[in-house]
């Protein structure tokens, strides 16, 4: 296969990677909190062996010993994170919504073990548990929170809250040294890793009675997803082309060698 075509498909398949990208952030416009996924790439070149060799004195000898240098570039998907960027804040009026503003997260405990999310839509459920909306135990100083029917919740700035105007403990909440290790597990869930250590989060606020937006620019999400769309068909015109130049080639090495 030629070079040119390498070269076609590696940057045909990193566009489809970067539309399936931009499709989910666009599905999830109104998702509550969700934060949207970024990716970049990077070129992988591919050097000849005369490309190693560099030689400043140019006055040793009246001319090159060696061809220009002719470097190949693929394109590789270089990474692919997460934009944790604030998202605006939506006045709901429910006691049980609540917005987070600044670097953290609630804590939650699920059958699989602890997650991390900022989706703060929370619920009550049959046995009057704090409960996410799928269905996962909120935790508050490290545990559930029960709370009475008709109970009046009050929650503060610092994530304090308060069961019909007594003390009930406070949320948990967490951040982490460096955010780009957290995994996204679905449900706008985050786990860490095995080895990131919880740490208290700063200037961090807890707004009651809000919810979250996500972070995601829809305007910005289509010109992108439009520069993709048309990246994407120039890759495929490349390996048109260099496809129709192979079955020449074929076709006059037949009849040379017939």
């Amino acid at each position: 296969m030629r070079d040119s075509s390498l070269s076609a498909l590696f940057g045909a398949l990193s566009n489809e990677m970067r539309m399936s990208t931009i499709a989910n952030n666009l599905a999830n416009v109104n998702t509550t909190a969700y934060k949207k996924d970024h990716m970049a790439f990077h070129d992988v070149f591919t050097r000849f062996a005369h490309d190693y060799v560099v030689t400043t004195k140019s006055f040793l000898r009246g001319k090159d010993m060696f061809p220009e240098p002719k470097i190949m570039a693929k394109t590789r998907l270089a990474d692919q994170s997460v934009n944790f960027s604030q998202g605006s804040l939506k006045k709901t009026g429910n006691q049980l919504d609540l917005a987070l503003s600044g670097e953290g997260f609630f804590r939650v405990e699920s059958p699989e073990g602890a997650l991390y999310t900022r989706n703060g839509a929370f619920l009550v459920d049959a046995t009057g548990t704090l409960v996410t909306q799928q269905g996962n135990t909120v935790l508050v100083d490290g545990g559930p929170l029960v709370l009475p029917p008709g109970a009046k919740v009050t929650v503060d700035d610092g994530g304090n809250v308060s069961v019909n105007g007594e003390p009930a403990g406070q949320f948990d909440l967490v951040t982490f040294d460096d955010l780009s290790g957290l995994e996204r597990v679905g449900g706008n869930y985050y786990i860490a890793p095995d080895d990131a250590a919880e740490m208290p989060p700063e200037d961090l606020v807890v707004q009651q009675g809000y919810l979250e937006q996500g972070n995601v620019e829809v305007v910005t999400e289509m010109v992108e997803m439009l520069e993709t769309q048309r990246a994407f068909e120039m890759y495929a015109k490349m390996l048109k082309g260099t496809n129709e130049l192979d079955k020449q080639m074929i076709q006059r090495i037949g009849r040379i060698t017939g």
